[in-house]
């Protein structure tokens, strides 16, 4: 059996916090911009911590698993 569990939750992670998609946080004109499809080193930053933590919350303390085979 493999443990797909943390593959897709990073997945999902990855493709929901990249910067500029959703929001972007430091934003260029606002601290928050949403939908802005623009990047900056320091958004990259801070969505790389920001994915880091949520991705910790949900592989050690939820323990999200989904079995296949």
């Amino acid at each position: 059996m493999a443990d797909w569990g943390p593959v897709l939750v990073a997945v999902v992670l990855f493709v929901l916090l990249t910067p500029g998609l959703l929001f972007q946080l430091p934003g260029h004109d606002r601290v928050v911009e949403f939908g802005s499809m623009r990047t900056s080193c320091a958004a990259v930053i801070a969505h790389a911590v920001i994915f880091f933590g949520i991705l910790a919350l949900f592989l050690i303390t939820i323990r999200v698993h989904v079995y296949t085979g």
